[in-house]
């Protein structure tokens, strides 16, 4: 089994960029990330537009060419040791064709993010490297625990990720191993047919997604089916399925493993044999705890759910 590269260690004092590769974010949403960041022990580094603005439809923090040059920056200054999204939202996909990584590929480093950073991580798979998918910088109206953060930088000190769960109802049992690939639903599913698309042949998929109605959440899962998606998986996670259904629908937060999206996605991958695991807690949740995109997974579904990376 082919093993992707992981970034070397940071030790005290290392310097982590932090970027905007998407959506515009205000100084005050990122000033507890900043200083926790500090109190670890490591040096945040602010990308040039990193509280940019620019309007175009949708509030980027800044213009295509300024995220470019921010992401390529971080992604290839040999002083930086990780690099850290400041959040999601949209906007990755402009820049996917324009990333650089020819000092990246001399010095690793780290790249933690999730919801449209899956687009980064799934490229930067494609080149062999592994990447946290994991909780931005911004904490989100649901808040983030201690422990998603602590994990990350247990990660980025080099310790290994492992998770002991309670099973879930329709969780299907089973052992598997295989590299982990995934992340956002969909931007999974925006990037199919695409020469960015993850391979899917042999890996475990995990999936996790918000504010989708449950007809655009079926539609996605069909188009995977469509694309062969889940014959070719050797197993599937599904994270949080925050706020899903109608738009007009008073949703709590807490509700983040939505059941009625789970069975939606249970039913459609009934008559498929992998292991599955629902409930996993990644996503756009409070406990967000980071799972590793390009990593090997050791998992072992029954009574419990035991995941090792």
């Amino acid at each position: 089994m082919k093993k992707n590269i992981f970034p070397e260690p940071l030790k005290k004092g290392a310097k982590i960029a932090i970027i905007s590769p998407a959506g515009a974010v205000d100084p005050s949403q990122l000033e507890k990330g900043i200083e926790m960041i500090k109190n670890k022990g490591f040096e945040p580094v602010l990308g040039e537009h990193l509280y940019s603005r620019f309007s175009n439809g949708y509030t980027y923090a800044g213009t295509e060419k300024e995220r470019i040059k921010d992401i390529n920056w971080a992604l290839n200054d040999k002083e930086i040791s990780a690099i850290w999204a400041s959040r999601g939202g949209y906007g990755c996909q402009h820049l996917i064709q324009h990333l650089k990584l020819k000092n990246f590929e001399e010095n690793p480093k780290w790249y933690i993010g999730y919801s449209d950073n899956t687009v980064i991580q799934s490229y930067l798979l494609k080149k062999g490297f592994v990447s946290i998918h994991g909780q931005t910088i911004k904490t989100s109206s649901f808040g983030v625990t201690d422990e998603s953060y602590d994990l990350i930088f247990d990660t980025l000190r080099g310790k290994t990720l492992k998770y002991n769960l309670e099973s879930h109802q329709l969780n299907k049992k089973g052992t598997i191993e295989g590299e982990l690939v995934g992340g956002n639903l969909a931007l999974i599913y925006a990037l199919l047919g695409s020469r960015y698309s993850f391979d899917f042949k042999d890996k475990i998929l995990f999936i996790e997604d918000i504010g989708e109605n449950f007809y655009a959440l079926d539609r996605m899962i069909m188009s995977l089916e469509l694309a062969g998606v889940f014959n070719k998986i050797r197993g599937l996670i599904v994270g949080g399925m925050t706020n899903m259904g109608d738009e007009k629908e008073n949703k709590n937060y807490e509700e983040s493993f939505d059941e009625f999206a789970y069975k939606l996605i249970s039913e459609r991958i009934s008559k498929y044999k992998f292991p599955v695991v629902f409930g996993f807690p990644n996503g756009h949740i409070k406990d967000n705890r980071p799972l590793l995109i390009g990593g090997i997974a050791h998992i072992k579904i029954g009574t419990k759910v035991k995941i090792e990376f």
